[in-house]
């Protein structure tokens, strides 16, 4: 059995769900635990990489030979969870040739498919999947869903990705909302395996009424109650937008809305794009603390 694999099992052994009574901490939890996604079958670090910050332009512009260090930097430090999407334009490419030569299992990958696509669902899958160089994804999301109705209009996606899942071309499925319109209807949903929601305790770049992005304060208690709700009922969640889209300059910002995230919404992962090693050393030790306060 290789080191790679015995340092993945022996994290995955180790990782537990965090205490329910605060104050209450026997172990200490960290960013790189590994934690399962609600009822699928995935674990992931608490702590992804994300490759979409300003559409993946701050991570483009870094070139392929930095980002390939920031990557491997990542891995080195225990961030085993990868996320793109198709959408973010040479990303998944350039994610690719980053990890390429690292184990397989050692670390995990998503990919975001948008809904809006025309082509043939499961020549999709295959294009996505060959995008990021793999044989399989971990969890293939519909991107950024935004109507109301999106659970009936991607009803063809949906049965794409579940015979997909089934061939073993992806591990999990789900979707990433944008809008209360849309996250209305994520509750219950059996499609949910993972459901990615933006989250922050400033409700800055969060949902709102609006079927598109505007310059408007998010409903910071309505993504709460519909994401716990969501959460009871398997899904896994992963959040974003923890950081404000970058908006928070000041480090108790940052700091508050992670613990907002963990300790009061409860998610289960956060992703947040990285465009340098010390914001990577600073999301480490701020979820960490998070996960502890």
């Amino acid at each position: 059995m290789s080191s790679s694999r015995r340092d993945f099992l022996r994290a995955s052994l180790a990782a537990t769900a965090l205490p329910a009574v605060a104050g209450v901490v026997s172990t200490k939890y960290a960013a790189t635990d590994w934690v399962a996604l609600g009822k699928s079958n995935v674990q992931v670090t608490r702590l992804a990489f994300g490759t979409g910050t300003h559409s993946g332009a701050q991570q483009r512009h870094l070139g392929q030979e930095e980002f390939t260090r920031l990557v491997r930097y990542a891995y080195d430090h225990g961030i085993r969870f990868f996320e793109t999407a198709d959408a973010y334009h040479s990303m998944p490419e350039m994610l690719s040739i980053a990890l390429k030569g690292l184990p397989r299992d050692s670390y995990r990958l998503m990919t975001k498919y948008d809904v809006h696509h025309t082509e043939d669902p499961m020549a999709a899958v295959h294009r996505l999947n060959g995008a990021l160089g793999t044989d399989y994804v971990d969890i293939m999301l519909l991107h950024c869903v935004r109507s109301p109705n999106w659970p009936a209009e991607t009803k063809r996606l949906q049965d794409a990705f579940q015979a997909a899942k089934e061939k073993k071309l992806l591990m999990a499925h789900g979707a990433s909302v944008h809008g209360k319109q849309a996250l209305a209807a994520f509750p219950g949903n059996a499609f949910l395996d993972v459901a990615m929601i933006r989250m922050n305790h400033k409700g800055a770049h969060m949902d709102t009424p609006s079927m598109q992005d505007i310059d408007e304060k998010g409903d910071v208690p309505f993504v709460v109650d519909h994401m716990q709700r969501t959460k009871a009922g398997g899904a896994g969640i992963i959040s974003m937008k923890l950081v404000g889209e970058g908006d928070f300059k000041n480090p108790d910002d940052r700091q508050a809305a992670l613990n907002f995230a963990f300790r009061k919404a409860g998610v289960d992962c956060v992703t947040i794009g990285f465009g340098s090693t010390s914001e990577i050393d600073e999301a480490i030790k701020r979820v960490s603390t998070a996960l502890n306060a």
